[in-house]
C-alpha cells in the first residue's frame, strides 16, 4: 500500500489510531490475521479531517518515514486499536508496528554500591552502550522481574558479590537517547557492602575492571545519563 512520508502515532491509554489506505478510520486489528497490508498510521491531514486536536510529544524516523508521536486531546477512544493487538496482524503496516514497538519502555535496574568509606563501586564495561566507560552495576530487567531483584542479580552477575539494598526510595529516570525514539526507564537503588575487594570478581567479557570512587569522582567519570542522575543524589 502507498504510505505517507509523515504519519502520526496518536496514543491514548494503550490505544492508537489506525486508518485504511484511503485515510478512513478508526480501524481495529485482528490478531493472527495474515494477508495483505491494509492499515497504517494516519497523516496530519487525515487527522485534521477527523477534527482531532493533538499535542506533539516526540518525533523520530523509521526507514525514511517521519513519525510524529502525539497525544490526542480527546476522551478515551474506545473504538481505536489496542496497540498490543497490532503486532500480530499482517494487515497493520510494518511502520506502524515498528512505531508501537519503539513506544514500549525498556526497563533498566541499577545500584549505587557504597563501602564503609562512602565510596561508590563502578565497573568498566566491555560491551553494550558504554564500552570502555565506567558505569554503575546494573542492566536490563527480565520480563517478570521486579527492579529490586534485577539490580541485585545484575550486581552478582557483573561483580560476583551479593548485596542487600538499603531502604532508600529508588531514583527513577526516563530518557530517550537516540533518534529511534526508544524510551528507557531506569530504577537506581543504593546498597552498602562491607566485604573485601578480593571477593569482587568482574565478569569476563563484560566488566574489564572495577574501582571505588568518591561520589564527586564517580559523577565526573560516568557517561550514562542514568548514572549521572543517580550519583547527583549522593
Amino acid at each position: 500500500m502507498d504510505h505517507p512520508a509523515t504519519v502520526l502515532h496518536l496514543e491514548h491509554d494503550g490505544k492508537i489510531l489506525l486508518v485504511d489506505s484511503d485515510g478512513n478510520g478508526p480501524h481495529r486489528p485482528v490478531m493472527m490475521r495474515t494477508g495483505k497490508t491494509s492499515l497504517r498510521l494516519p497523516s496530519e491531514e487525515e487527522v485534521a479531517a477527523m477534527g482531532i486536536r493533538w499535542t506533539l510529544k516526540n518525533r523520530f524516523d523509521i526507514r525514511g518515514t517521519e513519525i510524529l508521536k502525539g497525544h490526542p486531546e480527546i476522551e478515551w477512544p474506545k473504538d481505536w486499536a489496542w496497540k498490543d493487538k497490532c503486532i500480530s496482524d499482517d494487515a497493520v503496516h510494518p511502520i506502524a508496528r515498528d512505531s508501537i514497538y519503539r513506544s514500549i519502555h525498556r526497563l533498566v535496574s541499577k545500584v549505587m554500591v557504597l563501602n564503609s568509606e562512602g565510596k561508590v563501586l563502578l565497573g568498566k564495561v566491555e560491551r553494550g552502550h558504554f564500552v570502555g566507560h565506567w558505569t554503575l552495576p546494573g542492566g536490563y530487567m527480565d520480563h517478570d522481574e521486579h527492579p529490586e531483584v534485577g539490580c541485585v542479580r545484575e550486581t552478582f552477575e557483573e561483580m560476583g558479590i551479593m548485596i542487600e539494598l538499603d531502604d532508600n526510595t529508588p531514583i527513577i529516570t526516563q530518557r530517550i537517547f537516540t533518534t529511534e525514539g526508544i524510551s528507557f526507564v531506569s530504577f537506581t537503588y543504593t546498597a552498602t557492602w562491607l566485604g573485601d575487594d578480593s571477593e569482587i570478581k568482574p565478569k569476563v567479557g563484560e566488566i574489564s575492571d572495577f574501582a571505588w570512587f568518591e561520589p564527586t569522582e564517580a559523577l565526573a567519570s560516568v557517561v550514562s545519563g542514568f548514572d549521572v542522575a543517580a550519583l547527583r543524589h549522593l
